[in-house]
């Protein structure tokens, strides 16, 4: 007889069923055919051991596996567990009438355990679309699959068990939870807040902006200013997640297997903080089974790069297209996969090699043409992606120790709520564009408009300052968001002055 059992592939962020038939025959030998991976083969070893552990017996005929989709690739070794059920049900050790119902997924180690995989959650949101009753997999995956609703998510330990619930002889009571309420109540818990940073006023407000219009910012200043500890800061400013932002995100941490065995829903913006000896593949994602990388993982939250000049060239421009599209393609000859990568970027720089040009109180020690040479690390194209230029300078001995109470995060946070919701209104007739610093540059010219005097003092800031025609759009696009922030509908001049400011490194002689 032909037994079907039903497992799941990933490709990207979604997962799509593959069929597996097992059938036992005359004859010797273990054949699968369906392109599978040296993983999947290597389960026969795996799944002939647990099977003897549990007092089954692996087939002494002629087995053979098919799975369908043929021209699939299949890989991993997650397929362990739906082929074991359905060598079993072939070969008519167990009577299982009920297969259809389950979407089986799992690795099993050699004494029947079953060990976490990846992916769960996007396997049971397809296992669900499909029609599936029920979704048998780790015990570990069991709260990460169970934020899906209308599917029961069946959590086993061992080969033994699963058999034991597909027959009726001892049935495992579904894994539920409530969705709404892990979200609503995780949703604010932030360890960091800006309450908790005594002055940098202009580097709050610079963030402020930052987190309103969606923009990306580069802070330049001497060690020890604080530059990270801002940074780490900027999460809690940003508007709350929706739940579909939350699911989004936590599908991409699924696959690429960074969710705790008890982890379930991500209700937070995630803050990725990679060093800077990370490889291009690591940041943008790839490898031989093309996984997601921290631009990625930052989906829908903060990509910090801290020393943006000491990540390797090739690094930060394989970044570029990502910034702009908010999303990476991923070819290979046989696939191609998408993961989304809509996140801001921050980064930090020292402004020299010795880290105190213009420092208020040490002396530089670099030598000519050393602060440009460290500057140009960072190409023009990859700045031109930036909006906010920010200097930060060492907080004053008064200003640590001051006891008057630093604005929270709470508090910047509702004036960041107002201002997207200005934004979600203006661009609701346009698809894909839901912030300031995602208009394209028709778009600028016919939603940012200045008025003379705005003009005026445009033009007199790019000739005086030496700023560069990249900065034009730029600068509009932030005092479009500043003046949301006031809640005004025009941009007036006092907005585009705050904006001019935020282009320190568009500036000819900033490094002389």
């Amino acid at each position: 007889m032909v037994a079907k059992t039903f497992g799941s592939a990933v490709f990207g962020v979604d997962a799509s069923v593959i069929t597996v038939e097992v059938t036992v025959m005359q004859g010797t030998g273990f054949i699968m055919v369906g392109l599978p991976d040296s993983a999947v083969k290597e389960s026969a070893q795996r799944v002939e051991s647990a099977l003897k552990f549990f007092g089954y017996k692996m087939p002494r005929q002629r087995v053979v596996v098919n799975m369908a989709p043929a021209d699939v690739r299949k890989e991993g070794s997650a397929y362990d567990l739906t082929l074991a059920v359905g060598i079993l049900r072939a070969s008519g050790q167990i009577q299982a009438e009920n297969l259809e119902n389950y979407l089986i997924m799992g690795e099993l180690s050699l004494d029947g355990l079953l060990r976490p995989i990846r992916g769960v959650l996007p396997i049971a949101i397809e296992a669900r679309r499909k029609g599936f009753r029920a979704l048998m997999i780790p015990k570990e995956n069991a709260h990460e699959a169970a934020i899906v609703n209308n599917i029961d998510v069946i959590g086993v330990e061992n080969l033994q068990q699963a058999i034991e619930h597909i027959e009726g002889i001892k049935k495992i009571e579904p894994l539920r939870k409530d969705t709404r309420e892990i979200f609503f109540h995780e949703q604010s818990q932030y360890a960091e807040d800006f309450a908790h940073v005594q002055g940098q006023e202009n580097i709050k407000r610079a963030l402020e902006i930052a987190a309103a219009g969606g923009h990306n910012v580069i802070m330049i200043g001497p060690p020890g200013a604080g530059k990270t500890m801002l940074a780490k800061r900027l999460p809690s400013i940003l508007p709350m997640m929706t739940l579909q932002e939350a699911l989004e995100t936590t599908k991409i941490h699924s696959v690429a297997g960074r969710l705790g065995p008890q982890a379930s829903l991500i209700a937070h913006r995630p803050f990725r903080a990679p060093h800077h000896t990370i490889s291009d593949v690591a940041l943008v994602g790839g490898g031989a089974i093309p996984q997601p990388g921290e631009i990625s993982l930052a989906h829908n939250g903060v990509l910090f790069l801290d020393e943006l000049p000491e990540f390797k060239r090739s690094v930060l421009e394989v970044m570029r297209q990502p910034l702009e599209e908010r999303r990476v393609t991923i070819s290979r000859a046989k696939v191609t996969v998408e993961f989304p990568a809509n996140f801001m970027l921050v980064a930090s720089m020292n402004p020299c090699p010795c880290g105190y040009y213009n420092h208020p109180e040490k002396e530089c020690v670099c030598p000519p043409g050393a602060v440009q040479r460290y500057l140009n690390k960072v190409s023009g194209p990859l700045l031109d992606r930036i909006d906010l230029h920010v200097e930060v300078t060492p907080v004053s001995f008064d200003q640590m120790t001051s006891l008057r109470p630093a604005e929270s995060s709470e508090q910047i946070r509702q004036r960041v709520v107002k201002a997207r919701a200005i934004q979600t209104e203006r661009f609701k007739n346009h698809k894909g564009i839901y912030s300031n610093a995602m208009m394209p540059s028709p778009m600028v010219k016919e939603i940012c408009v200045i008025n003379n005097a705005g003009k005026a003092l445009l033009k007199t800031a790019m000739e005086r300052l030496g700023l560069s025609a990249r900065a034009y759009d730029r600068i509009l696009k932030v005092a479009r968001t500043i003046a949301d922030l006031a809640g005004s509908q025009e941009i007036k001049v006092e907005h585009l002055a705050e904006a001019i400011q935020y282009r320190s490194l568009d500036r000819e002689n900033w490094a002389s």
